[in-house]
């Protein structure tokens, strides 16, 4: 079983170099701020497929943004089986919700090769009086997990299954879209049975609405390559639009 991994300085690219950095915590900072931002920052080696960044009950010190790949969360049962609570893309934040416990009540494990910066959170914390914007930019990142939870507890309780994979592919593509990749074509970092754990679905049940999804030519699938053929009518059956 692999260990969390902890990362040391290393000479990377930094905040303001960084492709992400409209989308992760530095957006709005000026380059003065944005170095101040950096000094704390701790980048390391990659985590390889399977690595853990960190445990659930592990001590929260730190909180992550996630540079390239990608991770996902969940919690352990009393019987060991994974429940999985969300998927992290580049210039997403993980760790903040071991906050208030000073605990993290996640597992965080890397789904591919990802690499991620580390931010003390004391440290952060800190910054965060001295400089207006980047304590508005964490709250904004807070009430975004907020209202993903409330989505998904919607998603959970009212969504049919082609319902509820239309729209998590809708909603990749949109975060792909934000990084500034393709909305329509993107190779998906979790299983099918990672998708039907997070979507509360079997797996089997999984598979043959992607096969009904390819056969209606609202995707087309190889492997975990997703082609979205007609996102209008994958927007209209996750019950959104494009623009939504």
């Amino acid at each position: 079983m692999s260990e969390p991994v902890k990362l040391r300085a290393h000479n990377q690219a930094h905040c303001k170099d960084c492709s992400l950095a409209p989308l992760c915590l530095p957006l709005s900072l000026n380059l003065e701020d944005m170095d101040a931002l950096d000094e704390i920052v701790k980048r390391g080696r990659p985590l390889k497929k399977g690595e853990f960044l960190f445990r659930q009950g592990d001590t929260f010190d730190s909180v992550y943004a996630v540079r390239s790949g990608a991770l996902k969360t969940f919690n352990l049962s009393d019987g060991g089986e994974e429940q999985l609570t969300g998927f992290h893309l580049p210039s997403e934040l993980v760790g903040l919700s071991g906050m208030d416990t000073e605990t993290h009540p996640v597992s965080a494990q890397a789904l591919e090769t990802t690499s991620v910066c580390e931010i003390p959170f004391d440290r952060l914390d800190e910054l965060a009086l001295q400089l207006p914007q980047l304590r508005r930019q964490l709250m904004r990142v807070m009430s975004r997990e907020i209202r993903d939870d409330q989505q998904m507890m919607l998603l959970l309780s009212k969504k049919t299954a082609d319902e509820r994979i239309a729209t998590f592919l809708v909603n990749l593509s949109a975060r792909f879209r934000a990084r500034g990749f393709s909305a329509n074509q993107f190779r998906l970092s979790m299983s099918r049975n990672e998708i039907g754990n997070y979507l509360g679905l079997a797996v089997e049940t999984v598979s043959r609405v992607f096969t009904r999804f390819q056969q209606n030519e609202l995707i087309a699938a190889e492997g975990k390559e997703i082609h979205i053929l007609d996102p209008i009518q994958l927007c209209a059956l996750a019950g959104g639009s494009i623009d939504g």
